[in-house]
């Protein structure tokens, strides 16, 4: 393999499903440095099938291996226009950290292990670019005992963590998740529920854009309790950590559901509840197991959303809530850069997983190689 010193690049795409986010990182003294980035949105048509493989349907084999041949396409030419502002050739990147894109999450469940899913052919990624592949990050700590997810607050840790004081990040992509980086160096991190998921599915059924621009749309809404109510009685926003959670869970279906159940309410207040039930799924979570902390740093597309970030600063009035962007690193290149760094850690065989935030069995070497 190339020499593990790097540059590394970093592919992501989340659960909010709008593409895909690439960056080029290098290395100095072992701490991470973001170089470039690049993104690429997804072409319609792969959107609505990634989207639709998140629930059962019919062929869903073929059609998830043709998703996944799609979706790495889409990866490569986000791969070559890294290189392409970089002045750098294949031949100069030790590896790329490939996520995949998850279209079923279920540890532990069905048979005590359960399994995490993730369309990805980093084969074919690494036959198409030339550059060795690691992928697949998420199973080895399913298979002990884990639950897969959060990854990230190891990564979080190493660029976030100050000496002596507690730090809260929350990564807001589809699905919402929090590290809490303790004074004592100890790491807590789990899915608090929906981040932009519902949101962005809501604004795309009856405005027809992708996602709600500033939360513009939400703000000019009310927010109604008796649907926020509604929706916060959801079990899995009780369960104490470790736990993860994603579209299997929050989806549509479960939120036509709600509606049902509540009655009717305009669309744009729908719209104010279900950002605020995302800001007060997080602030609730950060005030139980994030106890101390006075800095909430966002990253993901909801640090974009100026009404979200204002909603969650006014819930949480102890806690300076920040943008990534104003320590180092804007939200949309958090988890790309996380996924280059797992992929260092992969090839240099240290572990990336905790057990205080997946519960697994111990920490473990997480991805699998595919040498170009």
């Amino acid at each position: 393999m190339a020499d593990s010193a790097g540059p590394y690049l970093g592919l992501m795409s989340g659960t909010s499903l709008d593409g895909v986010d690439g960056v080029l990182v290098a290395f100095l003294a072992g701490r991470p440095q973001v170089r470039g980035h690049a993104f690429a949105p997804f072409p319609p048509a792969l959107r609505a099938e990634l989207l639709a493989l998140n629930t059962p349907g019919a062929d869903e084999l073929h059609r998830a291996a043709l998703a996944a041949n799609g979706l790495v396409r889409v990866y490569a030419g986000v791969v070559q226009s890294l290189l392409n502002q970089a002045g750098l050739a294949p031949g100069d990147i030790a590896a790329i950290g490939a996520h995949g894109q998850t279209v079923r999450h279920r540890p532990q469940e069905f048979d005590g292990t359960g399994y995490t899913l993730q369309l990805n052919n980093p084969a074919l990624l690494a036959e198409l670019v030339g550059i060795d592949v690691v992928a697949d990050f998420r199973s080895r700590d399913v298979a002990a005992g884990g639950q897969g997810a959060p990854l990230v607050p190891l990564f979080h840790r190493e660029v976030f963590a100050r000496p002596g004081e507690t730090v809260c990040v929350l990564n807001l992509g589809g699905i919402s998740n929090l590290s809490v980086l303790g004074a004592d160096g100890r790491v807590l991190g789990f899915d608090c529920g929906p981040g932009n998921a519902l949101m962005d599915h809501w604004c795309q059924q009856h405005t027809g854009q992708p996602f709600d621009d500033g939360g513009r749309w939400a703000a000019s809404g009310k927010r109604v309790p008796g649907l926020l109510e509604m929706l916060m009685n959801e079990p899995f926003l009780q369960q104490m950590p470790p736990k993860s959670t994603g579209r299997d869970l929050f989806n549509p279906a479960w939120l036509a559901t709600k509606l049902a159940a509540f009655g009717g309410a305009a669309p744009a207040d729908v719209q104010a509840t279900l950002l605020e039930f995302t800001v007060v799924s997080c602030a609730n979570d950060l005030q139980r197991h994030g106890a101390g902390s006075k800095t909430l740093i966002v990253c993901g597309g909801g640090a974009l959303n100026t009404a979200l970030m204002q909603r969650l600063q006014a819930a949480l009035p102890g806690v300076s809530v920040a943008s990534s962007a104003e320590f180092g690193l804007p939200p949309l290149q958090v988890e790309a850069a996380a996924f280059a760094w797992l992929a260092r850690k992969a090839v240099r065989r240290e572990t990336g997983s905790l057990e205080s935030v997946t519960g697994t069995r111990g920490a473990r070497v997480l991805g699998a190689i595919y040498p170009r």
